[in-house]
């Protein structure tokens, strides 16, 4: 494995999703694109499928890619913390407290407040994302 490309979050408003990834946490877009139905098709198993992707980039490298299905429709992610499977995607962050105030003040629906982990490591708090996708926002207190 030379390295992990991106995480994929399916949406179901691409508006919402793209405020909340990239006007609340900063993440820069840099391609959006409508997707060929046919090797969407065939790549996941669909027919007539229309689809948007949308790929940004966090200032590291890392890349989120929103996916929005206009032909196929899902459910909400809405499941619990503890369920198998992926849970969660994590952002490093500069300033916890500036982003947790930031994301409470537009609506964004967190676990706790910001709590510092047992070590001293780091300052961390889980929110949601509008589909119902966890976010861990982690601020490193201190390097190992």
């Amino acid at each position: 494995m030379k390295a992990v490309r991106h995480i994929g979050i399916v949406t179901h408003d691409l508006g919402a999703s793209l405020h909340f990834y990239k006007d609340l946490l900063g993440l820069k877009v840099i391609r959006q694109a409508e997707e060929p139905g046919e090797y969407i098709n065939m790549i996941c198993g669909l027919k007539g499928s229309r689809l948007t992707t949308v790929k940004m980039a966090a200032d590291d490298g890392g890349l989120v890619e929103l996916l929005c299905f206009h032909s196929h429709h899902g459910e909400n992610a809405g499941k619990n913390i503890y369920d198998i499977g992926a849970s969660h995607v994590a952002f490093t962050v500069k300033d916890i407290e500036a982003e947790y105030a930031k994301l409470l003040d537009n609506g964004v629906r967190f676990i706790s407040s910001p709590q510092l982990s047992p070590d001293g490591y780091a300052k961390v708090a889980f929110c949601s994302d509008p589909n119902g996708v966890f976010v861990e926002l982690v601020e490193e207190m201190m390097t190992r």
